[in-house]
Formats: structure tokens, C-alpha cells, sequence
């Protein structure tokens, strides 16, 4: 019996795959971002790995086929155009077929404190990472990625884009500027081909979380908070990237995807019919 649809339908078993494609992965030195280089590369992308450490970025590379580094401090502008002209050409227009294809912002910074407590410096340091960075970096790679008519950017907010806890007031601020503005990216270069998403996890095992790491109560608290008990692996988040930068999401753009062990969907972990 003949399918009417069969010609319209992608090769299942390679939607995954990003062969050909180059993916620029910021902060991938460490954490999440080097989980998210592995997994890109994995799936046969030539992968970029960009740190302000270049040790770390170097370590990374040398975990896998395909990798290779990239020194970048993301607080500098100058060094961000820099960086789309060494990846992308001067203009943006290699060529065709080359440029970066796929962002992945992996970076952050937080400093808990209380608001009244926050100096104007520390809220200058938060929200020139979390925000102004990656404005920096969306307007660098996303030029190119219009010109040429493809690409996928992918920036990590955070489930504190919605939530919020005493001591997160910058933090949460700048997660929840970054959705609105991967929002606006997706609705500005979506008609050119290009898609923005944000990935937002829950509590994950990396450098950034080592305060509440250091206290067993706070630790455990976090991990008891969601519907699994437990705390994510920066692995747990390769996935997402993954989808988001390949074929199997060409139709998702302008969203946050949660990866966040039900956080946000339940009432903390307290059974009053236990």
C-alpha cells in the first residue's frame, strides 16, 4: 500500500544527527557546556569549544573526535566579534556551507545574596554575564547564521526564570531578561531560518552550585524539592541540547524547555497522604 506522506518524511534514525554542521559551544571548559560539546560532537558536529579557560576548553577537546578550542571571555565585546569573525568571516557570509551553525551559551555567573545586601558592582558582574554577554553573543553568531539562512541558538536560563527564593533576586532577573530575549530573537530571525530557544534546568551538580554543594542541609533541601528526589548530572542536560540543535526540534523555536526534574510542575516533595 503506498504512503502519500513517505515523501515528505525525514530519515528517522538520523534526526539526531549533525553531521556537517559546526556548533560553537560558550563555556564549554566545564559543566554543563563540556557535557553539551561531548554530546554535539558525539552526534557528528565539528564542535568549537570556547572558555575564558582555554585549559579547560583544551581538556574538553581532547575528550573526543572533533573538538577543538577556543579562547573566549564573553565580557568582552570586542573579543566576541572578534570570535564571529574568526568562526564566521568577516561579515558573516563565508560561505554557504560554512559558519557556526549552532550556539550553545552555557556560561553564568550568580552571587546569592539578599537584595539589600547586593553591592552595584556585584549586579553589574551577574547582569554582564547572564545578560549582556549573551546579547553580545546572540547579535555575533546570529548575523551570520540569518545570511546564511540556518542556525539554532540555544542559551541556558534557568528554572529561576519563574521561581524565586530569597537570595536569587539578579540571578532570577537576568534568567528571566534572557527567555525575552531569546523570545524576540526567535520572532526577529525566525522568518530568516534561524531558531532561539532556551533550555532552563533545575538543580544541577556544576561549579556554579558549589555554595549550596558545601551546606548538606541546603544541598539536600534542593534535591528533595522535585518530583525525582535527587539532583541532575551535567549529562542529564546533553540531551536537550542535542534536540534543540538538530532536525528533531525544526519546528520548535521561541520556547523554554524545562529539564528540571519536575520542579516547577509540583508543590515541593511534602505528601500529606504519606
Amino acid at each position: 500500500m503506498s504512503d502519500p506522506a513517505a515523501a515528505d518524511r525525514p530519515d528517522y534514525t538520523r534526526l539526531f544527527r549533525l553531521d556537517g554542521r559546526t556548533a560553537l559551544v560558550v563555556g564549554g571548559g566545564s559543566g554543563i557546556g563540556r557535557e553539551s560539546a561531548l554530546a554535539l560532537a558525539a552526534n557528528g558536529a565539528r564542535v568549537v569549544v570556547a572558555d575564558r579557560d582555554v585549559d579547560a576548553a583544551r581538556e574538553t577537546a581532547s575528550l573526543g573526535e572533533g573538538l577543538e578550542a577556543y579562547p573566549l571571555d564573553i565580557t568582552d565585546s570586542a573579543a566576541v566579534e572578534q570570535a564571529a569573525r574568526d568562526l564566521d568571516g568577516p561579515d558573516g557570509s563565508d560561505a554557504s556551507d560554512g559558519g557556526v551553525d549552532v550556539l550553545v551559551i552555557t556560561a553564568g555567573v550568580n552571587v546569592r545574596k539578599h537584595l539589600l545586601d547586593y553591592s552595584g558592582e556585584e549586579f553589574d558582574k551577574v547582569v554582564g554575564v547572564n545578560l549582556r554577554a549573551h546579547f553580545d553573543l546572540i547579535r555575533a553568531f546570529g548575523r551570520g547564521m540569518a545570511q546564511r539562512g540556518r542556525g539554532s541558538i540555544i542559551a541556558f536560563s534557568s528554572m529561576r526564570a519563574v521561581l524565586v527564593e530569597p537570595g536569587q533576586s539578579v540571578y532570577a532577573a537576568t534568567k528571566a531578561g534572557l527567555v525575552q530575549l531569546l523570545r524576540t530573537a526567535a520572532a526577529e530571525l525566525g522568518p530568516r531560518g534561524v531558531r532561539c530557544n532556551a533550555i532552563a534546568p533545575g538543580v544541577v551538580d556544576t561549579p556554579l552550585t558549589t555554595q549550596i554543594k558545601s551546606d548538606p542541609a541546603w544541598r539536600d533541601a534542593y534535591a528533595q524539592a522535585s518530583a525525582l528526589g535527587r539532583w541532575a548530572h551535567p549529562s542529564e542536560l546533553a540531551g536537550a541540547v542535542v534536540y534543540l540543535a538538530s532536525d528533531a526540534s525544526s519546528f520548535v523555536t521561541g520556547s523554554q524547555l524545562f529539564v528540571d526534574a519536575g520542579w516547577t510542575a509540583v508543590d515541593g516533595r511534602f505528601d500529606p497522604f504519606a
